[in-house]
C-alpha cells in the first residue's frame, strides 16, 4: 500500500482519484488548496499527483517550491496540451505528465508503474520538531532519546505520523495496526492511544490530537 497525495482544485476530480486509486489498496489524501501543501510534511508520501492550472499557486510553482522536500515521484495532471508545458513540468522535477481528460485505467497503471520502480522504503525516518520516528528500528525518539512505547503503541504512532493531519477512526486503526482477526475492539485502541499519550506527555510532547466523534490525528 502506497501513500499518495492528490493536489487538484476541482473536488470532483479529487474524489474520482481517491476512489480509483483506493481500489489498488493505496491510501490517498486529497487537497484542493495548493497553498496548504506548502506547509505540509511531505516526507510521508510515496507519490504526488498534481494539477497544473490552479488558483493562488499553480502546479508548476508548487512543485518548484516543494521538489527539494519530496523524495517521491511527482506526476502532473493537466488540461494543457503544449509540448513546452510538458518540458517545463519535467524540468521542474516532475517524473511524468498525464493530460486531461485521462482514463482511470491508464492513470492507475502509470501510478503503479512509478511505485514499482521505486520498490523500496523511501525514508528511514520521519521527523517532527523534537520527535523522530526511526522506521527501521521501529522506535520513537524525543530529543534523540527513545520513548518506551509498546509495539502496538509505536505502530499506532507510525500510522498517524505517516499521514499527519489525516483523521483515523478507531476501527481504521484497529484494522491497520492489529488486524481484523486480533480479537481487539475499538475500546482497546483508545487504551493504547491513551497509554502512548501519557508516555509522550511525560517527555513534553503531545503529537496525537483527538477529533471528537471521529478519531485521532497526528499534529506534530
Amino acid at each position: 500500500m502506497a501513500r499518495i497525495l492528490v493536489v487538484d482544485d476541482e473536488r470532483p476530480i479529487c474524489d474520482l482519484l481517491v476512489r480509483g486509486l483506493s481500489r489498488d489498496g493505496h491510501q490517498v489524501v486529497a487537497e484542493t488548496d495548493p497553498t496548504k501543501v506548502l506547509g505540509m510534511n511531505l516526507t510521508c508520501f510515496d507519490l504526488l499527483l498534481c494539477d497544473v492550472m490552479m488558483p493562488g499557486v499553480d502546479g508548476f510553482e508548487l512543485v518548484r517550491q516543494i521538489r527539494a522536500r519530496v523524495d517521491a515521484p511527482i506526476v502532473f495532471l493537466t488540461a494543457r496540451v503544449g509540448e513546452d508545458d510538458a518540458v517545463t513540468g519535467l524540468g521542474l522535477g516532475a517524473d511524468d505528465y498525464l493530460r486531461k481528460p485521462f482514463g482511470m485505467a491508464e492513470l492507475r497503471a502509470k501510478v503503479n508503474a512509478h511505485l514499482r520502480r521505486e520498490g523500496r522504503e523511501r525514508h528511514s525516518s520521519l521527523s517532527f520538531g523534537r520527535i523522530r520516528l526511526d522506521l527501521s528500528a521501529r522506535q520513537l525518539l524525543v530529543d534523540d532519546d527513545p520513548v518506551p512505547l509498546t509495539p502496538t503503541e509505536y505502530a499506532i504512532c507510525e500510522l498517524l505520523a505517516r499521514s499527519p493531519g489525516q483523521v483515523f477512526g478507531r476501527e481504521q486503526i484497529r484494522e491497520r495496526v492489529m488486524g481484523w482477526g486480533s480479537g481487539a475492539g475499538s475500546d482497546d485502541v483508545s487504551v493504547h492511544v491513551s497509554n502512548a499519550r501519557a508516555k509522550l506527555r511525560r517527555v513534553g510532547v503531545e503529537p496525537i490530537g483527538t477529533v471528537w466523534g471521529m478519531g485521532y490525528r497526528w499534529q506534530g
